[in-house]
């Protein structure tokens, strides 16, 4: 595996800290802000708002620029924002700085997972994706925290400062550790735009998208809600719910690896079972959650399956249409989506029906989520065992050039048409 792959990480969990840091210092940062405890909660939806919203069209100002430029880019418009939320004397302030960063990590996100693809061989891109979004998982398991405890003990502007010096350091390994891929060099120069909207025309691509969507907003429906559901349902008391979390948070991380290693092969396999897991944890979370051991059982069990299939939506949307930086952006506007739909339900199902409410609509989205992948599962299944090409290597679309130092590969369309190697 490339070392780059792992710095691209550190720069993905450095940006997930500064995202989770407003979650454990609410009640600090409402004070020092002069607002609400919602108020200071709107913080989160802000930032996941301008990462759906924002992140597409900074990823397409950066369209052209070498990968490692546009890393660079990204590191600085990131720590604008992480700055102006440190010294932000007041709530508009803060607001600002949510949308900055919020912008800059979605982008940041679209281009990490292209370099990914990019420089790792063809047969393991999945599994160095994997890698990338272990930079997700360890923001959950030791960023959250890590900035909780910064925080805590030096006042909630010392976590934003703290999140900027790592920031910083990231971008520092990746100056010297990520090599120079112009995005010129791949055959047929570098997309205009246009031709990278043109891949949004597949309405095989927005039923992934639906996949990746429906996929979180099962796990966050639950997730956003496990605090209250553990305390108020299974009886646990509230100084054990850290080290619940920190259990799920090390599952996410478990399941993440084991995923990254059997991506390449069966990322569709692996959707299909983990969403079925998904359904069932949290249907058996819904109706046993008075159980301690079963409610330890479930909440392991959607760390396991759930945002852990990370991997496998990348991989797919990569296949379905390129592995560029503007479709992993907006596959990622996508993601936050879910976020935000689960968590609103889930919000809404607490209020009408009670804390169970969540794991059941939870449960739900998942298996609305087994309904999308039915079209290519069929198609899968009608195809000939002859037509199947290796994981990792699968036909993409016409009109995405393949890799620097690699030609036509099975599929793609040659004798002066373009070449249909994913990029």
């Amino acid at each position: 595996m490339p070392k780059a792959v792992h710095v691209l990480a550190f720069g993905i969990f450095a940006m997930v800290t500064s995202e989770f840091a407003v979650a454990g210092l609410m009640p600090l940062m409402a004070e020092g802000l002069d607002a609400t405890i919602p108020e200071t909660g709107y913080l989160i939806t802000v930032f996941a708002g301008a990462m759906a919203l924002g992140g597409p069209f900074l990823a397409a100002a950066v369209l052209r620029l070498p990968y490692k430029t546009a890393l660079m880019v990204l590191f600085a418009v990131f720590l604008v924002g992480n700055l102006l939320a440190a010294v932000a004397d007041g709530y508009a302030g803060m607001v600002l700085a949510r949308v900055v960063t919020g912008v800059a990590a979605a982008a940041f996100f679209g281009v990490s997972l292209s370099l990914a693809a990019e420089i790792a061989p063809p047969e393991t891109r999945g599994k160095a994706i994997g890698a990338v979004m272990n930079g997700l998982m360890l923001g959950t398991l030791l960023g959250l925290p890590l900035s909780t405890f910064v925080g805590n003990q030096f006042g909630w502007r010392a976590a934003f400062w703290a999140v900027s010096a790592l920031a910083a350091l990231a971008a520092v390994a990746a100056g010297f550790g990520v090599p120079d891929v112009p995005r010129a060099a791949r055959a047929g120069g570098a997309p205009t735009l246009r031709q990278e909207l043109r891949v949004f025309r597949d309405p095989r691509l927005w039923l992934v998208f639906a996949t990746s969507t429906l996929l979180i907003g099962a796990t966050f429906a639950a997730f956003s809600y496990f605090s209250p559901i553990l305390t108020g349902l299974t009886g646990f008391t509230e100084g054990a719910v850290p080290w619940l979390l920190a259990g799920y948070g090390a599952a996410t991380v478990l399941g993440n690896a084991v995923v990254a290693r059997l991506v390449d092969r069966h990322a569709l396999a692996l959707q299909f079972v983990g969403l079925g897991l998904n359904a069932l944890f949290l249907t058996a979370f819904a109706l046993f959650a008075e159980s301690v051991a079963a409610a330890v059982i479930c909440l392991v069990g959607i760390g396991l399956v759930g945002v852990t299939l990370n991997p496998c939506m990348v991989t797919r949307v990569q296949r379905t249409a390129n592995a560029r930086p503007l479709v992993n952006t907006v596959h990622s506007s996508f993601i936050t989506l879910g976020i935000v739909i689960g968590s609103w339900l889930g919000g809404l199902g607490v209020d009408a029906h009670g804390l169970r409410a969540p794991l059941v609509l939870g449960a739900v989205m998942a298996l609305l989520g087994i309904l999308t992948l039915l079209p290519e599962l069929s198609r899968t299944r009608a195809r000939p065992s002859g037509d199947r090409t290796p994981a990792g290597r699968d036909t993409v679309p016409a009109g995405v050039a393949p890799s620097v130092g690699q030609g036509p590969r099975r599929g793609a369309r040659t004798g002066g048409q373009r070449p249909g190697a994913m990029s």
